[in-house]
């Protein structure tokens, strides 16, 4: 069993919703934590909701930010050996 203390205002704004709905107090709380649980997961991190885009429309080479240091060295190369 958890105890939670309210707000006077939360309180009376559940008891209210609790004669207007037919409810009990305790099935209101417990359907708003359930929405609120469910809410959170179903969060996506930024990583996966930009998933299916990164790369879409580069060079399509996969290994640039793996060898991005090598690859400015040959372009420094190739345009001093001109």
């Amino acid at each position: 069993m958890i105890s939670v203390r309210l707000s006077k205002e939360m309180e009376e704004k559940i008891e209210l919703l609790s004669k207007q709905e037919n409810l009990t107090k305790s099935d209101i709380i417990k359907e708003a934590l359930n929405k609120y649980i469910i809410d959170h997961e179903n969060i996506c991190k930024p990583y996966e909701l930009g998933e299916d885009l990164f790369g879409k429309h580069g060079s399509g080479e996969r290994d640039l930010s793996v060898s991005y240091k090598k690859k400015v060295r040959e372009k420094i190369s190739e345009k001093m050996s001109h």
